[in-house]
């Protein structure tokens, strides 16, 4: 059994975009299971936009983490230790990531299915990430057959699931917006999209009236700011928006302004609306079970940006922020 483990803590609350001094690396002693509990060994973890708001000491749909404490969030890994609810050895999923060693009530891990799909698709296209995109474009913002959908953040981890499940429900154009050019033709040639389109190049406008002269039916969010207010001027009357993410706005150190041509809403009659995609949770078996098929017809691809050690953790969930990464963002852990 391990005597003690490493794991992230939160040192300071950012301003702006975060550094590396906000986060420590801490060993601490291994918890042994009690009774009804289980020991896993991390063998991958997350790193996530949303743990930005996290940083920040105010009141949001999920607590602040706490300063000098391990920090949490998504985990696939092995159980070492239980009294028996869980056998030892069984893979499972979890919230106590940032962490080598994670004990928790059994209660709290959902084993995962390793011969469906690897472990580490269930904190990517089979976990969250997936859903979020999965719920956004089937009960949030609905794509009908022959829709024409706007996805932001398209290379992302929500963004390349989100093209995927667009298509499935019918689309017919779907249009990604990325940032830089290799990203863009990655889109394209790689991951199905019918059009991209350049953040970086700006005119996003422009380049998005090119890509869809008359206009789009859905937009799925995952960036807000411009992208936003470009979308609301190209959507056609009843246009559906997802509010999925806002990452523009995470580093934000003020109030940021908001679209100014929101008025469109009204005389387009237009669908804004904000989620969740833990309060859909229902919709999780239904989702998987798509998601491991067109995983294994090759419909969806899975891609992963991933970093080794928990001691990079903190460079990786960096490196994310900045949109370095393709796909999903993962810290694989290794042990002795």
């Amino acid at each position: 059994m391990p005597v003690s483990g490493k794991a992230v803590h939160l040192v300071g609350r950012p301003v702006g975009e975060p550094k590396l001094s906000d986060f420590a690396l801490i060993e601490a002693p291994v918890v042994d299971p009690g009774p009804g509990q289980v020991l896993v060994r991390n063998d991958w973890i997350s790193v996530d936009p949303y743990m930005r708001g996290r940083m920040d000491d105010v009141k949001s749909y999920v607590p602040p983490f706490e300063l000098g404490q391990p920090m949490d969030g998504g985990a696939v890994g092995t159980v070492v230790a239980s009294d028996g609810a869980v056998p030892v050895g069984t893979v499972v999923s979890h919230r106590l990531g940032w962490r080598e060693y994670a004990t928790l009530d059994a209660s709290e891990v959902q084993p995962v299915d390793t011969k469906r799909a690897a472990a580490n698709e269930y904190l990517g296209v089979l976990g969250m990430t997936g859903l979020a995109a999965y719920v956004g474009l089937k009960v949030i913002a609905p794509v009908k057959p022959g829709d024409v959908v706007f996805i932001s953040g398209a290379a992302g981890a929500v963004g390349l699931v989100a093209g995927v499940v667009a298509k499935k429900l019918g689309a017919e154009t779907v249009i990604g917006s990325a940032g830089g050019v290799q990203k863009v033709q990655r889109l394209i040639e790689h991951f199905g999209y019918d059009a991209a389109i350049d953040y970086r190049a700006g005119d996003l406008e422009g380049q998005l009236a090119a890509a869809a002269p008359t206009g789009i039916d859905v937009y799925f969010d995952n960036v807000g700011g411009e992208h936003l207010q470009v979308a609301i001027s190209a959507l056609r009357p009843y246009g559906r928006v997802a509010l999925c993410g806002a990452i523009s706005q995470y580093n934000a150190t003020g109030p940021e302004p908001g679209p100014n041509n929101l008025v469109m809403a009204i005389g387009k009659r237009l669908t804004l609306r904000g989620y969740l995609a833990f309060d859909h949770f229902d919709l999780s078996d239904e989702y998987i079970s798509h998601a491991a098929a067109w995983l294994k017809d090759g419909s969806l691809i899975s891609e992963q940006t991933v970093v080794d050690g928990i001691d990079n953790a903190p460079s990786a969930f960096l490196d994310m922020l900045r949109g370095v990464n393709t796909g999903k963002m993962l810290v694989r852990l290794s042990h002795p």
